[in-house]
């Protein structure tokens, strides 16, 4: 048996999601059919997260296994003549043959992109949001996520997760162009867990929740009960995962849009 360490890009619109499901297309699906095509038989195939549906990756990270030896670049061009043109392996590396690529990561990354304005070529990989924001707002009650919380109000538990403890260590709010970019790296998340954040942190830029009520839904505060998280959960669209780091590997890139929407003047010119 050897292994393979896979590093994948997608698009996820198409998609219900990276984890295989029955009856519905879906991003490890796609990529263990084409796979098995290669090989001609079975293969085992595990990836580092599980995005939900219509979620995007940068640079998702699967383990391959397989029977018969191929050389990385071999299997690298094999996969990608397989695949649909919206998901592309970058790269194939040999492995360990216990290289397990959740349990070995060390930190995972997301980034949300919030287009300020209404946009008809990246809406798939944004959200539009009319509201004009406080970004100042937003990024003062973003501060309060860093560090070791139980994020039970962020999230939509799974059966097989145990605990809603996330240690949070870096999160990041910026503006390029037309987008308002938000990035966290944790230890690990929780379903729809930043898509929930992002949509409570929406709110506090529209100015319906203050950065003090913000703060009491990630500590727990019973003041902040009236606030419904899951009806402001933001769409999947804008929502990527960018990188999944292991052991002596560097942090991402600075922040910056994966998909950008260049700054446009409001006002109609004349010719």
């Amino acid at each position: 048996m050897t292994t393979w360490k896979l590093t994948i890009e997608y698009d996820g619109t198409r998609y219900y999601g990276w984890q295989e499901q029955k009856n519905v297309r879906t991003v490890a699906g796609e990529l263990r059919g084409a796979a098995e095509d290669f090989f001609g038989a079975p293969v085992d195939i595990a990836g580092a997260g599980r995005t939900d549906a219509g979620v995007h990756a940068i640079e998702q990270v699967a383990a391959l296994r397989a029977q018969r030896r191929q050389k990385p670049g071999a299997l690298l061009r094999e996969l990608n003549d397989r695949l649909p043109p919206d998901i592309n392996v970058l790269r194939v590396d040999e492995a360990r043959p216990d290289f397990d690529p959740r349990r070995h990561a060390v930190s995972r990354y997301y980034l949300y992109q919030i287009s300020m304005r209404r946009t008809a070529f990246a809406k798939r990989f944004v959200w539009w949001v009319k509201d004009p924001l406080d970004h100042s707002a937003m990024r003062e009650a973003a501060m309060v996520l860093r560090g070791r919380h139980d994020f039970v109000r962020f999230c939509d538990k799974r059966a097989d997760e145990t605990s809603t403890i996330v240690v949070v260590n870096s999160i990041q709010i910026g503006v390029d162009g037309d987008l308002l970019l938000f990035r966290i790296g944790a230890s690990h998340f929780l379903w729809k867990m930043v898509r929930r954040i992002v949509g409570a942190l929406v709110e506090v830029g529209r100015g319906e929740i203050g950065v003090r009520e913000f703060s009491g839904l990630v500590d727990g505060s019973r003041t902040t009960t009236r606030f419904d998280v899951a009806a402001h959960t933001a769409p999947p669209s804008g929502l990527f995962l960018e990188s999944v780091l292991y052991a002596d590997q560097p942090l991402p890139r600075d922040l910056e849009s994966i998909f950008p929407v260049r700054r446009r003047s409001a006002e109609t010119r004349k010719c």
